[in-house]
Parts: structure tokens; C-alpha cells; sequence
């Protein structure tokens, strides 16, 4: 069987969310099914570390679709044109986009409609392309994953398509596990805050990421308590957004908020181990990866009571509601000052955290992949 995947975003150094669940999955999938072959569809030079085995073909055909506008020539000229040529019998793409044109069973993962809920969050043009096309895309599709039971009522509810062609598949966590003594927590600590506590946020920096309150909580809480922690943001902005420049331009504790901006999966690791809790207080999350890792990593969690985060947390996470700066800063203090509270969270996290695991997912993706089939 010849399988094409859209794998656009492995991105050698710079990969995301979507592109480390494509990463994740594939990388099991093609050492599992060596029989069949797997075309890797790049829009631009991919790196040999993206190969993941002797049965992965690589292509490289631009142009590169990083704009709406583009996006239209990549799915609906391009991939088409490929689906004849290298007789591709299953086409898979996991960033919510597929081919409208292309006569071949398609495999669509939709890992939230944030779009739909909240457009304000995106570009306009990105905006107007993603609620065109999606709905298209998902009636098209011969079945859909998607990454949580919210994510698969959403949908149903959303474009009224079937539930019976929808699987509901997790994802589990993208940073490497790592076993991480005190002594080597205290030089991450002093590496970044100057020895000082911190609380740690993974992710893009953005309006849907709710980033603006979270510094704003966070700044109550160190105007509460001048002497206690620290802020550490690993990750950058996805757009420029001049309401967060404003609000971090009106902050009183400037200097206890450190951001890292990009960095190594491994050093990601170290910084969210090392600190007291992680603060994932999204707007609106189809899934939300950085709560399951901050339970593999044994941090105890302050998260959303909205949208999926509910369902992938349950009991292992303090839930606040994201629109409250109060709610969340009261939830800083609460798990900053509690010891029995974050040790209760952690082990709630470390039986948590079993329900996430790649393998697992790979195996129900390749499932769903014969399914499309029949």
C-alpha cells in the first residue's frame, strides 16, 4: 500500500505542536508497518532526520504553503497531481487541511475549532481560509481523528457531520521524560531566575493562550508577594500582538518575567521539572499536550475549567476560570504555598498520565487508516 502523509510541518529545529504530533505518530507507524510505504510530502528541503525508515519516500514539492493563498495551489494542485503519479491508495494529513480535488481516501486530523469559536485569535485571511474551508474539509474527509472527546462533539455539533466516521485518538506528551535530581533543579534555577522559584508556561505566546492574564495573575501574585517566584514563558509569539505589548508594558514586575523563547525539546523539559507548577490557562484547547507533560514530569498543574482541558486534567490540576486574573493569581498562591496540595496533584498527575501514550495512539491511528479503506 502506498500512503501519503502531509508532513509540511516537520520542521528540523523549529517544530510545534502539530508537527511534533506528526513526528510522534509516524515515526511508530512506518517501523510498524514495513510492507507498506510511506510518502513524506514536504513543501520545502527536509532534514534526513525526518527519514525515519527505509520504507519512507520523501517528496519535496512547493510551493511552500505557509499562506492561505498558497495553501490552494499546495492542496489543490499539487497534492493531487501526486496522488495520480505515485498511485497513492490512502492520503493522511494531520494540520486540519486536505485536498478538496484529489480522488483518494483521506485520513483528516482536526485538533480543535478554535477558528470557528473564536476567529479574533488568527489573521484575518487565516481567519476567512480555515472557517471556508474546514467544513468542507471535514464532510469530505472518509474519516476524521480527532484528539478528544470534546474535539468529536465539537465537530458534530459544529458541521453536523456523523459521528461514526470520527475516532477520538490522544495525544501524549512531545518532551522527552527525564529523571532530574534536586541539585540539577537548583542549576536550572539558577541558570534562568537566579536561583529564585518559578512558575513555568509552554506555549505560544498569543491571545488564545490567554497570555496577557497570566502575566497579569502573575503580576498580583509577586505585588502580594515581592520575594517569592518568578515567570518563566518558554515559547514565541505566533503573531504580533500589540494588546500584550500593552499589557506587559503596564506590568510592576517586569523583572521577575523571563522569556526564553524557542528552545530544545530536552531544555523545555529541564525548565518545567525544575519549577513549582505549570500555568496553561488557555482560552480554548482541543486537547492541551503541556498538562500531560507537566504530570509526567511530576508538576503539579493550574489549567482551564474550559474546553478540553477539563477532560485531559480531571483531578490532577487546579481548573480556574481563564478570565479571571483573580481566579488564576488565587491559584498561583494556593498551589505556590501549599505543599500538600502540589504532592496530592502529583500523584493524581502520575496516575493521570497513563492514559497518554504514543504507542497507543499510533496503533488507533493506523486503525482508522484501515477503516478509510473499506
Amino acid at each position: 500500500m502506498n500512503i501519503l502523509v502531509n508532513t509540511r510541518l516537520l520542521l528540523h529545529g523549529k517544530m510545534e505542536g502539530i508537527g511534533f504530533y506528526t513526528h510522534q505518530l509516524m515515526q511508530i507507524l512506518v517501523k510498524k508497518h514495513p510492507e507498506h510505504t510511506f510518502y513524506f510530502l514536504f513543501d520545502r528541503p527536509f532534514h534526513q532526520d525526518f527519514v525515519y525508515a527505509s520504507n519512507v519516500v520523501p517528496l519535496v514539492y512547493g510551493p511552500p504553503a505557509r499562506h492561505p493563498f498558497l495553501y490552494l495551489i499546495w492542496f489543490e494542485i499539487t497534492i493531487p497531481r501526486i496522488v495520480t503519479k505515485y498511485k497513492i491508495d490512502l492520503f493522511f494529513s494531520p494540520d486540519h487541511f486536505m485536498s478538496l480535488r484529489a480522488k483518494v481516501p483521506t485520513v483528516l486530523a482536526v485538533h480543535d475549532l478554535n477558528f470557528i469559536h473564536h476567529p479574533e485569535h488568527f489573521p484575518f485571511i487565516e481567519s476567512r481560509y480555515y472557517r471556508y474551508f474546514v467544513p468542507k474539509f471535514v464532510h469530505k474527509a472518509k474519516r476524521i481523528i480527532a484528539v478528544s472527546e470534546y474535539t468529536k462533539k465539537d465537530i458534530i455539533q459544529t458541521f453536523s457531520v456523523n459521528a461514526e466516521k470520527i475516532d477520538v485518538v490522544y495525544n501524549a506528551p512531545n518532551l522527552p521524560y527525564i529523571q532530574f535530581s534536586e541539585e540539577e533543579k537548583e542549576k536550572i534555577r539558577k541558570k534562568y531566575t537566579g536561583g529564585k522559584p518559578f512558575f513555568t508556561y509552554i506555549g505560544s505566546l498569543n491571545r488564545r493562550k490567554n497570555t496577557a492574564r497570566m502575566l497579569q495573575a502573575f503580576d498580583k501574585f509577586a505585588e502580594k508577594y515581592p520575594n517569592e517566584a518568578c515567570f518563566v514563558l518558554v515559547g514565541k509569539p505566533m503573531w504580533k500582538d500589540k494588546a500584550l505589548d500593552e499589557v506587559y508594558s503596564k506590568l510592576k514586575h517586569k523583572d521577575k518575567i523571563i522569556f526564553t523563547g524557542y528552545l530544545p525539546s530536552e531544555e523545555v523539559s529541564k525548565i518545567l521539572a525544575s519549577s513549582v507548577a505549570l500555568v496553561f490557562v488557555s482560552l480554548f484547547e482541543g486537547f492541551g499536550v503541556p498538562i500531560i507533560e507537566a504530570m509526567s514530569l511530576g508538576v503539579p498543574v493550574i489549567t482551564s475549567s474550559t474546553s478540553s482541558m477539563p477532560e485531559v486534567a480531571e483531578d490532577a490540576a487546579i481548573l480556574v476560570d481563564p478570565h479571571s486574573i483573580d481566579d488564576i493569581a488565587q491559584a498561583m498562591e494556593k498551589i505556590y504555598f501549599d505543599k500538600t496540595l502540589r504532592n496530592t496533584l502529583i500523584n493524581y498527575g502520575q496516575i493521570r498520565k497513563k492514559h497518554f501514550d504514543w504507542n497507543t495512539s499510533a496503533e488507533r491511528v493506523w486503525n482508522t487508516f484501515m477503516q478509510a479503506l473499506k
